[in-house]
């Protein structure tokens, strides 16, 4: 199996999409890496059509779910400002707000050692390579995308990150529909996700980058949200958004593969992918055991050989 999945076409590689996985390995522990936890608000969905990014948070946090830093800002677009019913950013909010490609080199900071995780992060990936590629973002960062791990590994009735938390966590999330109240509800997430595994659970995916960066001018930025940047701000929380909590037993019994767990994942989609790992299964074990037998076939074989040595050795 390979480990990376591709993000979508025109996401245009700024991300290449690592795996969680409790299969034993030699993939790192998910826990001990960091990560940088994006998310964008748009004025669309298709950057091929014009969409461009109205505001981006970041927050960075350790695997186990301790808050390193946050970043967040409205953009200007350059274009005008539609889908203002879900956002609630309108034309005035942008004005003096810094232009995406003049946020690479603080971006470039934020993802540095770090592997990019999002709720559909594909979405985020396309928008960062329509962007932010050409102003100097490097490709090819390690990324995670949180949706596609939860439908892998835990089962649920629906996966949206408010009814995904609410679902798990008992708590919905604050600041929906910002970029920071969601990057945080999806660091949170990440974090009781890697917290309450049944086992450990492993990155298996591209090496985090280490990346030139520049320190970010405050007085350039235009957050929308309370910012929490400041370093004591960050320690006073410690957590993206609370301690994690424990989860209800809702883990599968076999992990799906990711790359079954794209689309709209139908109810169909969810049978063909678990009988998938059902076939996955029974092949390890068959492998397992065939490899069983051969060793030991070899060591009675071995033994044998011994045996007639011994004996010639002896007469």
């Amino acid at each position: 199996m390979d480990d990376v999945l591709d993000a979508e076409p025109d996401a245009g590689r700024v991300v290449r999409m690592g795996t969680l996985t409790r299969r034993r390995g030699s993939a790192r522990s998910a826990r001990d890496l960091e990560y940088a936890v994006v998310d964008v608000e748009t004025t669309g969905l298709y950057p091929g059509e014009g969409a461009r990014i109205c505001e981006i948070a970041v927050v960075r946090m350790r695997g186990d779910g301790t808050l390193l830093r946050e970043f967040s800002t409205l953009v200007d677009p350059g274009v005008p400002i539609t889908g203002q019913e879900f956002h609630g950013i309108g034309a005035s909010d942008v004005v003096g707000a810094p232009k995406a490609s003049e946020l690479v080199g603080v971006l470039r900071g934020l993802f540095s050692g770090a592997v990019l995780a999002g709720h559909k992060l594909d979405f985020e990936g396309r928008f960062l390579a329509s962007e932010l590629l050409p102003a100097g973002l490097p490709g090819e960062l390690p990324g995670l995308c949180t949706l596609l791990a939860l439908r892998a590994q835990v089962d649920l009735p629906r996966y949206s990150l408010p009814r995904a938390c609410h679902t798990l966590s008992g708590h919905w999330p604050t600041g929906q529909h910002t970029a920071l109240g969601d990057a945080r509800a999806c660091a949170q997430l990440l974090a009781e996700l890697l917290t309450n595994a049944p086992g450990t659970l492993r990155y298996t995916g591209p090496d985090p980058m280490r990346l030139k960066s520049a320190e970010p001018d405050f007085a350039g930025l235009k957050p929308r949200t309370a910012h929490a940047s400041a370093a004591s701000s960050v320690a006073l929380r410690r957590h993206p958004e609370r301690p994690p909590v424990s989860w209800p037993s809702r883990w599968r019994r076999l992990e799906l593969d990711p790359r079954d767990c794209v689309g709209r994942f139908t109810t169909e989609q969810r049978a063909a992918a678990q009988r998938q790992a059902e076939c996955r299964s029974a092949y390890r074990d068959a492998a397992a055991a065939s490899a069983a037998l051969t060793s030991a076939l070899a060591a009675t074989s071995a033994a044998r050989l011994l045996a007639r040595r011994l004996r010639s050795a002896l007469a």
